[in-house]
């Protein structure tokens, strides 16, 4: 059953979140390293701390969950079970963190940092979902399996070009992509509600539109770009052709599954009118307030 699918991949998500909270930073392994015993033991007090923050999120998760449990004929002692094996799998997938920390009992620094960047990270662009959020660290990665796709981009689209370079190979354009999507996709499959999973769906689709967005920005350090000899508006003119030709393209995806899921033919022409309200009205005025 979808709805069993569904149980199973919020209690395995909750399960696998959560990451020890060291707060360190770049310049603590050379100023706090003869400090590291103590560091050490605010890394095991840390990791208590990170316990018993997510076994309590998974309790409240579980809870939530009950009545589905209910539903679906489980017995209690069944349910039980099954949140002990939880909690006590979240405390040794912690204390494998821990251990990771330490090689001998001496702390692994550049690890310990590097993971908590990353922890720092995956909150700020949890955030970055819902608004702007500066301080999101970006990377670039080479994806050359994705050539193909630029090559068929005419030289002439200049900015149309470039923007497509950086939705598939800068910071995490592509990734934030795949990920909505598939939770787009995974509302239809698992959702009867029509209403609710439409409604989930374009929640997700105006998400992805309020994000990418933020490419607009991707080059203004890039001062080069300034020279070229091209009109004033191509810039905005390229990055909203690449954001529909990518949203219009997801869309199709969504109404081809939204038309094999959902029971109602009535939503899904909702998904498409609001789809192309998004992308023709949307998109172009919060660009010209970005712009302005």
């Amino acid at each position: 059953m979808p709805i069993v699918l569904v149980v199973i991949a919020i209690s395995l998500l909750v399960l696998l979140s959560g990451r020890i909270a060291t707060y360190l930073e770049e310049a603590d392994q050379i100023f706090l390293l003869t400090k590291e015993k103590d560091i050490l033991q605010g890394l095991e007090v840390a990791a208590r701390r990170t316990v018993l923050f997510w076994s309590s999120i998974q309790v409240v998760v579980q809870l939530v969950l009950l009545p589905i449990y209910l539903k679906l004929g489980l017995p209690v002692w069944m349910i039980v079970s099954g949140l002990l094996t939880l909690l006590v799998l979240k405390c040794l997938f912690v204390k494998r963190q821990l251990v990771a920390y330490q090689s001998q009992g001496v702390l692994d620094w550049s690890k310990a940092i590097q993971d908590e960047q990353k922890r720092k990270q995956s909150i700020l662009r949890f955030f970055a979902l819902f608004t702007t959020v500066k301080g999101i660290g970006t990377t670039v990665k080479p994806r050359s399996y994705l050539n193909g796709i630029l090559r068929l981009v005419k030289s002439r689209q200049t900015w149309f070009y470039l923007y497509l370079r950086a939705f598939l190979r800068s910071g995490d354009y592509l990734g934030l992509t795949i990920r909505l999507l598939l939770l787009a996709i995974l509302s239809l499959f698992a959702i009867e509600e029509s209403w609710l999973s439409i409604g989930l769906v374009l929640v997700f689709h105006y998400l992805l539109v309020f994000q990418l967005l933020g490419l607009y920005k991707h080059y203004d350090y890039q001062y080069i770009t300034q020279l070229y000899p091209l009109e004033k508006d191509s810039k905005k003119i390229g990055l909203q052709n690449l954001l529909r030709v990518i949203l219009y393209s997801l869309l199709v995806v969504e109404l081809g599954f939204a038309l094999l899921f959902s029971k109602e033919n009535a939503m899904v022409v909702v998904l498409l009118l609001v789809g192309i309200f998004l992308h023709e009205i949307y998109l172009p005025l919060k660009l010209k307030k970005l712009i302005d």
